[in-house]
């Protein structure tokens, strides 16, 4: 297992992990669809090195994008010092291999490298089966916020409630 940058070689791949993702979401009927999301989005993030990925033999298991301010997600955030994970999906052929425990290790790793106090992500709605697998994975659950200011944000962002996730790094 290896955690890289992507690249924009990448970019192929990864919207291929997230059509797979809207569809498996779509399936369970009770979650937030992802919706499409914009390629110069994913190629800034690609080019800003907040694009990743987890390979296993040679095959992208698992992508996930990250930034470094959240402000409209995380209202009171402004000041912190923080990463926030978003967008992980995972290559079905690799599913059950807990990659959110992997990532929340490399999040640590980073963190520490680059004086960052906490590891933070955000799931929509109400999908209790995730937020117990986030929270099996060393996130605390902070509860559900509703969001005050979505424009500019991801469609699925709207009219949604966002569990917010946490984890205090460490030093």
């Amino acid at each position: 297992m290896t955690i890289k940058n992507a690249t924009l070689q990448d970019i192929d791949a990864i919207f291929k992990l997230y059509k797979i993702a809207s569809n498996y979401q779509k399936e369970k009927k009770t979650v937030v669809v992802w919706p499409d999301f914009e390629r110069e989005l994913v190629e800034n993030e690609i080019t800003q090195n907040r694009q990743f990925k987890l390979i296993i033999d040679g095959e992208i298991a698992c992508v996930w994008a990250v930034a470094f301010k959240d402000d409209q997600i995380w209202e009171n955030s402004k000041n912190d010092k923080a990463i926030y994970i978003h967008r992980i999906a995972t290559n079905p052929e690799f599913r059950g291999q807990e990659f959110v425990t992997k990532i929340v290790n490399w999040a640590k790793i980073y963190a520490v490298k680059n004086e960052i106090d906490f590891i933070r992500l955000d799931t929509l709605g109400h999908n209790i089966k995730l937020i117990s697998y986030y929270e099996k994975a060393g996130f605390n659950f902070l509860g559900m916020f509703t969001l005050n200011n979505t424009k500019g944000l991801p469609d699925h962002y709207h009219n949604q409630p966002a569990a917010l996730f946490q984890i205090e790094v460490n030093k």
